[in-house]
C-alpha cells in the first residue's frame, strides 16, 4: 500500500471554517483591510490556548502589519482571519488600529460648496 501525499501546491489540508470552530462572524468583524494590527503580548495567560494560527499571527504582528498582509502571509481568506483576529484582540494579546488617513476629512461646508458647484454647471 502506497500513500500519496499532497505537496504545497494542493492548499491546506484543515478548512478554514475548522480554524474559526464554524464561527463566520467576531468581535473583529469592522476591521477595516488595512487596519494596523500590533502584538502587544506574545504570550496568553494560563487558560487561553491558541492554534497554530493565531500563534503565527502574533509572530507576523511584532512589527506592525495590515489585516490584509496578514491574510496573504497566512494564506488565509480575510473573513478567517478576521475571526482569529477578534479572538485575539479579546484575550488583550493584540492592539488594533483603524487605518491613518492620508488626508483629513473635508468640512461639510466645503462638500456643500462642491455639490453646489456641480450643479451650477
Amino acid at each position: 500500500m502506497t500513500f500519496e501525499w499532497l505537496d504545497e501546491a494542493a492548499g491546506p489540508v484543515v478548512r478554514p471554517f475548522a480554524l474559526t470552530r464554524g464561527r463566520t462572524r467576531s468581535s473583529a468583524d469592522d476591521l477595516d483591510l488595512i487596519a494596523q494590527v500590533t502584538t502587544i503580548r506574545a504570550e496568553p495567560n494560563d487558560e487561553t490556548t491558541l492554534g497554530p494560527e493565531q500563534e503565527r499571527i502574533l509572530r507576523l504582528a511584532r512589527t506592525t502589519t495590515t489585516v490584509a498582509d496578514l491574510a496573504a502571509s497566512l494564506t488565509l481568506p480575510v473573513g478567517v482571519v478576521r475571526v482569529l483576529l477578534g479572538d485575539l484582540r479579546d484575550h488583550g494579546l493584540i492592539r488594533v488600529a483603524p487605518p491613518a488617513s492620508a488626508a483629513p476629512r473635508p468640512s461639510e461646508r466645503i462638500l456643500k460648496e462642491v455639490i453646489n458647484g456641480l450643479r451650477a454647471l
